[in-house]
């Protein structure tokens, strides 16, 4: 079997590449139809995440979120704004 050498550039283009790809998956959800706030398992489906990847998300301040009743809810626009790279600040 033939081995190949991932270099760093390799790595960083596959990194670009892969944000590119998650910023495709929420442009077409971004129109005047879009929640603003999301519950935990539509954030999960929209990312493709796990349950332990978004909490830790929310311990590190990653991604801010609002708890209602037992209920997470995050705004559409800090996942963007995640996804983007910007920092995202507490509310």
């Amino acid at each position: 079997m033939a081995q190949q050498i991932i270099t760093i550039e390799d790595l960083q283009q596959f990194r670009l590449q892969l944000l590119e790809d998650l910023k495709a998956l929420i442009q077409p959800a971004n129109n005047s139809s879009q929640k603003e706030w999301l519950k935990s398992s539509e954030v999960r489906k929209m990312l493709g995440i796990s349950h332990g990847t978004l909490q830790n998300l929310r311990i590190k301040g990653i991604l801010p979120y609002q708890k209602l009743g037992g209920i997470m809810f995050y705004r559409y626009e800090d996942i963007a704004r995640m996804l983007n790279g910007d920092k995202v600040t507490e509310r």
